[in-house]
């Protein structure tokens, strides 16, 4: 079974401080991960992980996502580029540190974007390290974009290129919530493309600095891709709960908000 685990910028970094990360909370994540491929061996994952406060920040100082063009752009650019593999690097380590064999994958290194959506990606080192027991990790990145020069693609936009590519059934997307709320302040537990009008009030930005849309995209790009993949399915839900992920992973629980077709 392939899972892609996506992991907040907003759990994994401090978004209201840039380039601080959060060592023991990466670090409490990455043993969770371990144990459930420990327990269930047959367990095959991508790993992904936000910006957070390394690239969102630089990428708002030079308006990334909108689009590429000058000089100064193009330095903002390969900083934005920089700061989020740095991020990444930190990630990997801690990864490993667990017994993760995490492999780096740098989306800006081939991905070719239109209008912020990603139309090429290389696919073989992600399927090649899946193959031989390892866990590709990517990232939010910048990639060349054929109508903005270049943009920001979002860890989200990097899965549903990918899930498109690879065979994968399940998609947790950790945050600091404990899923998608109404008004009421209730976790919604199931979104599909019928009820998502129902539920639109209900989704808003993230806190911090998120230059990518924060729970409103997340959830209309999520909608998008069960339509396209109807036997995948979607959870949103909290990272900062110790032992849950460990538990989504083996099958033990079900928690947050679930995405499906129906």
């Amino acid at each position: 079974m392939l899972t892609f685990i996506k992991l907040g910028g907003s759990l994994v970094t401090d978004k209201r401080q840039e380039n601080c990360f959060r060592p023991e909370v990466a670090a409490r994540i990455a043993a969770e991960i371990a144990a459930a491929r420990a327990a269930r061996p047959d367990l095959r994952l991508l790993i992904g992980h936000g910006s957070g406060s390394f690239g969102h920040v630089a990428a708002k100082r030079y308006g990334t996502m909108q689009g590429v063009q000058t000089p100064e752009q193009w330095q903002g650019y390969a900083e934005v580029a920089t700061v989020a593999a740095e991020l990444n690097f930190l990630m990997a380590q801690t990864l490993r540190a667990a017994g993760v064999p995490a492999l780096r994958i740098q989306p800006s290194a081939s991905a070719q974007a239109r209008d912020g959506v990603i139309v090429s990606m290389a696919t073989e080192p992600v399927r090649a390290a899946l193959e031989h027991g390892l866990a590709p990790l990517v990232y939010g990145d910048v990639a060349l974009d054929a109508v903005r020069g270049g943009t920001i693609v979002s860890t989200e936009t990097v899965f549903f290129y990918l899930a498109q590519q690879l065979p994968v059934e399940r998609i947790f997307l950790l945050g600091e919530v404990d899923g998608v709320y109404d008004p009421q302040g209730v976790v919604i537990p199931r979104i599909t493309p019928g009820n998502l009008k129902e539920v639109e009030t209900a989704l808003g930005g993230s806190s911090g600095t998120d230059v990518t849309g924060g729970m409103e995209t997340k959830v209309r790009d999520m909608v998008a891709l069960v339509q396209a993949r109807p036997q995948m399915t979607i959870r949103i839900f909290n990272g900062l709960t110790p032992g849950l992920l460990q538990a989504a992973l083996v099958g033990e629980a079900e928690p947050g908000t679930a995405i499906s077709r129906v």
